[in-house]
């Protein structure tokens, strides 16, 4: 059965902060209308739906009279605590309507990272989910340093796609896809390449960090999870009802063909790389056929990880096409890059091709 006529039951839905704006002013029309459709499709279809929800800073910024958005980190977390109070009202009030209670979840990347942390996350919003509740989900911008933040909900909305086994993962933004050369919206993408990278455009806006390009991101991870992923435009009206019922042709689809394992995804996207290793022709070729990383095809390094921490693997262009765990840690590789040792950078097992 193709993956624009199956029937979702878990369902993520990824709100943008643009969502809860018309141009610079509060548009709670809209997203009380989208939240109406959530809640019909859980009570009437019985739909499980997780809600990653932006908005926080957003909604904090304006109880707060900020004409833009800070940029000194302890004035976006006071942005995010005032916010993310009157967020959850808004989801709390309108979910009341239909009788259900929704819950506030919070996550940083340890909690992807920590194996205990993460099936813990894991085990709270299936029970949520099980007792008929809604979660909502949103980084912990009020405590979240550099070290520890995702820079964006749409990478999160991906990992808890993963997390929670979702069928779907819908993100809603103000644009009606992802765009060709022409302005118009492709429908179906069945491999996110180097071409349709090219398409994407970081986004401007005085609200929000997440742009087309970080959307990509989130697509890659939901397909390479077994997840399709579709784009879409929140301002149009039944718009989930329309995406849910037919992904194609309602924004972007993006189609899931391989599903990495446990291991392989928690690699590729679980936690933040601690370093990248910049490697030769020969060695990304020795990669891209399933070999070990050896010291010889080294060419650089770059940050301070120990062994064991999971680092990007990047060609002479800069270029990220593999992530790993190291198998040595920064000093010694530095000592070794360039020539022969008979210890392996990263061994095969513990890479994965992006």
């Amino acid at each position: 059965m193709k993956q624009w006529q199956k029937n979702y039951k878990r369902l993520v839905i990824k709100v943008g902060s643009s969502l809860f704006y018309t141009g610079n002013k509060p548009d709670a029309g809209r997203f009380f209308e989208n939240i109406s459709q959530l809640g019909e499709l859980i009570k009437a279809d019985g739909k499980e739906i997780v809600i990653v929800s932006s908005g926080a800073i957003a909604l904090g910024m304006d109880l707060m009279k900020l004409g833009s958005r800070p940029k000194e980190l302890p004035m976006l977390q006071a942005a995010a605590a005032i916010g993310q109070n009157e967020l959850m009202d808004n989801y709390r009030q309108q979910f009341r309507r239909f009788g259900l209670n929704c819950a506030q979840v919070l996550l940083t990347w340890d909690d992807f990272s920590s194996r205990q942390r993460y099936l813990n996350a894991k085990s709270t919003l299936l029970a949520l989910l099980k007792s008929g509740c809604v979660p909502i989900v949103n980084e912990n911008d009020t405590i979240s340093t550099d070290e520890i933040k995702f820079g964006d909900n749409d990478r999160l909305s991906a990992l808890v796609a993963k997390l929670v086994g979702a069928d779907l993962l819908v993100i809603l933004s103000d644009v009606d896809g992802l765009l060709d050369n022409g302005g118009q919206v492709i429908p179906v993408v069945d491999e996110i390449s180097a071409e349709i990278k090219l398409l994407a455009a970081p986004s401007k806006k005085r609200t929000t960090v997440g742009g087309m390009s970080s959307k990509l991101e989130a697509a890659k991870i939901a397909v390479d999870s077994g997840i399709p992923c579709v784009i879409a435009n929140g301002r149009r009206k039944n718009i989930v009802f329309s995406v849910v019922t037919a992904p194609k042709g309602n924004g972007t689809l993006f189609v899931s063909k391989k599903n990495l394992s446990a291991k392989e995804h928690w690699i590729a996207f679980g936690t933040k790389i601690k370093g990248r290793i910049i490697v030769d022709e020969g060695a990304k070729q020795a990669l891209l056929n399933n070999k070990s990383l050896l010291s010889v095809g080294v060419c650089g390094v770059e940050g301070n990880f120990s062994a064991g921490e999971i680092v990007g693997v990047v060609d002479k262009d800069g270029s990220e096409f593999a992530r790993g765990k190291a198998g040595l840690n920064y000093s010694e590789l530095e000592k070794v890059k360039g020539r022969h040792s008979e210890k392996e950078v990263i061994h095969r097992d513990n890479i994965v091709i992006l």
